[in-house]
């Protein structure tokens, strides 16, 4: 009888899978210690590389803000500008309407006169090119 208490035929304890089946200490837990390290290590590696470059992206990131606001501005500035022109060209239209009707009203032959006088000398020039 062997110390587990069965029996065994050949009178020897079998130490079944003890070198083959069963990982031993010294070989892949070395491994898988190194592994771990180095999987660790890079990690470090990672988080100090990530830490280094967020001030610069910080920076990099605010004055890309700055210049699309400077932007934003200057287009803000110019469309306004650009509308208030547009308003005093339609003023300006409607104002020179209004005092040419009054005047061919007032001035009737003056008007066909000077009609006539523009458009012989727009003829001239245009037949002439």
């Amino acid at each position: 009888m062997d110390p587990s208490g069965t029996m065994n035929p050949s009178g020897s304890s079998m130490n079944i899978g003890s070198s083959s089946s069963t990982p031993s200490s010294g070989g892949n837990g070395a491994v898988a210690r190194k592994v771990e390290d180095a999987s660790s290590s890079a990690h470090e590696t990672i988080d100090r590389l990530s830490s280094a470059a967020r001030p610069a992206v910080d920076r990099l990131t605010n004055s890309a803000h700055q210049a699309v606001d400077k932007i934003a501005g200057a287009a803000s500035t110019a469309a306004d500008s650009i509308a208030v022109k547009s308003e005093q060209l339609k003023d300006a239209h409607s104002r020179f309407t209004e005092e040419a009707r009054i005047y061919v009203k007032s001035n009737p032959l003056a008007s066909v006169g000077v009609a006539f006088a523009v458009g012989f000398v727009l003829s001239r020039i245009f037949r002439s090119s």
